[in-house]
């Protein structure tokens, strides 16, 4: 009989497309399903758009980040993420009331001033005006050269506090640096939503994508209080409420769970991200493997049936990729035999031939 723990891991990888990609046919279709996608791991955010579209390639990211149709900020707890340049704004305006206490914190401890945040806005404007994309180092540069220090954290709450300001937003990447372009001049779509309509449209969405989920993994995920948490999924349409293991979790209706399968996620997937207990894809006692040290950096995982049963790295050279796999149990043959042909997709996805070392 099956357990909720794989009757909610059945239907999650159902709900964020990975075992059924269903209509999605390009990079911002997946990003309006999923909302947002993290991606401090720029190769591994890629990935998590490929991993939903099976016939697409890093390009076709590439492409659609180059477009401004998908952008790169910080919608949510601090973290990048991928969004539809659509939602990005009234995103950000939800975001922005739970963290302007902490954000002003932490540029006291960095001895960030009022007054060099203007500045170096102003500058960040006169740099970007008419449509310029530059790289980060070139920008950071900018600041130092009039007086703004950038060293240790000083640089990133800067280019923080301006994207919240609505002012810089990420370009595409040059090589593999990140760039920085003017906001209004780069997202030119909006949606206008506030209030108790953007709450419904966050619940709607983060639910339908990831569901099965609590009301706390959405509080969490989307940086609410439990309250306004609550005001979104009463407001939300479409949804159902389901008990698993005596916890009310809500989903979309009529989500079908999905096949089994095997699959090679990037670190910092929705799939393990997504949640505030990750318990049901993740045993408790291999929860530290995929954090090592507790620093912070999620490892790309093996999903089998549902369940996380290993990491793999990968190790880039000239002509191919060469992937080493730590399992936390040992895998069947036809389990291995499923995460190489993952594997061989990933390869079309970067195009270049991917090896499973022994």
């Amino acid at each position: 009989m099956p357990s909720p723990r794989s009757d909610i891991t059945a239907l999650r990888l159902s709900a964020q497309r990975i075992a059924a990609p269903g209509d999605l046919q390009t990079p911002l279709d997946v990003a309006r399903w999923m909302l947002a996608l993290q991606s401090q791991d720029f190769p591994g955010a890629r990935w998590a758009i490929g991993l939903r579209l099976p016939h697409a390639t890093a390009r076709d990211v590439d492409d659609a980040l180059a477009a401004g149709t998908i952008v790169r900020s910080w919608p949510m707890r601090g973290t990048l993420h991928i969004v539809a340049a659509e939602d990005l704004g009234w995103m950000m305006s939800i975001a922005a009331r739970r963290q302007a206490t902490w954000a002003a914190k932490r540029r006291g401890d960095l001895e960030i001033t009022d007054d060099q945040l203007v500045r170096a806005g102003d500058i960040a404007v006169g740099e970007l005006t008419g449509g310029r994309i530059i790289r980060r180092d070139a920008l950071l540069a900018a600041w130092e050269a009039a007086g703004i220090p950038t060293t240790g954290q000083r640089g990133y709450h800067l280019l923080w506090n301006l994207a919240h300001q609505k002012l810089i937003v990420f370009g595409p990447h040059d090589a593999k640096q990140p760039t920085f372009t003017l906001f209004e001049e780069w997202v030119r779509t909006h949606r206008d939503l506030e209030g108790d309509a953007a709450l419904a449209e966050f619940a709607t969405r983060y639910f339908r994508s990831h569901g099965p989920a609590t009301e706390r993994d959405f509080a969490w995920w989307a940086s609410l209080t439990l309250g306004d948490a609550r005001k979104g999924i009463a407001a939300a349409e479409g949804l159902q409420a389901r008990d698993f293991g005596g916890v009310t979790h809500y989903l979309a209706e009529g989500l079908e769970p999905a096949a089994s399968g095997v699959f090679a996620l990037p670190g910092f997937d929705e799939y393990m991200l997504g949640y505030s207990d990750r318990s049901p894809a993740l045993p408790a006692e291999f929860a530290q493997r995929i954090v090592p040290g507790n620093n912070g950096m999620f490892l790309p995982t093996v999903v089998v049936d549902g369940q996380v049963a290993g990491t793999w790295k990968r190790t880039e050279g000239a002509k191919k990729i060469t992937v080493d796999l730590s399992e936390f149990t040992s895998m069947t043959k036809k389990s291995r035999a499923g995460f190489e042909r993952a594997l061989r997709r990933y390869g079309e996805f970067v195009g270049k031939p991917v090896e499973l070392r022994d």
